[in-house]
């Protein structure tokens, strides 16, 4: 998997996409918090400060699993987290799921979103995969025409469980 790519934004901006690094956290918390449809329960509470570096340190330990940021002028602008799973269908084929897609809502608009999945489109294809998947919380209907813009089509109907 690649370290770092950049896109140039429509409005000549320049996004670059590397991996997350320990002192990103309390930003990419910070985000993911800030998200009032998610229903995540997320919190920027200092309580919960363990549970996210745990994550963090298994996503970073894990080698099919990667945890990106898109910075815009030196700033974290974005993130996504992309997993790579070997299946016996499609004849033991490599899918790889994007999942924690979230742009800073002040930035939203500007293409970091489509540069942060582009990227993951073709860190998929180098790793030889054969499909990228994502879900998306139902009430996000913005987020759907966004992914539907660029190339995903509705396909299967999703179920959890919360544990």
């Amino acid at each position: 998997m690649s370290e770092a790519g950049s896109a140039v934004l429509p409005d000549g901006g320049k996004v670059t996409i590397r991996h997350a690094r320990r002192e990103d956290l309390p930003t990419l918390v910070a985000l993911f918090a800030a998200d009032s449809l998610g229903g995540h329960g997320d919190t920027s509470d200092p309580v919960a400060a363990g549970d996210y570096l745990a994550a963090f340190e298994e996503i970073e330990r894990s080698p099919n699993d990667r945890l990106y940021v898109a910075e815009l002028a030196g700033e974290v602008a974005g993130t996504f987290q992309t997993t790579l799973t070997r299946t016996l269908t499609g004849r033991g084929s490599l899918k790889m799921t994007v999942e924690a897609v979230q742009t800073r809502a002040d930035l939203r608009g500007r293409g970091i979103g489509a540069a942060m999945i582009r990227f993951a489109i073709e860190e998929a294809r180098r790793a030889g995969a054969r499909q990228v998947q994502l879900m998306s919380n139902a009430v996000r209907v913005d987020a759907h025409r966004f992914y539907e813009r660029l190339g995903f089509a509705k396909s299967h109907v999703g179920f959890k469980l919360k544990l």
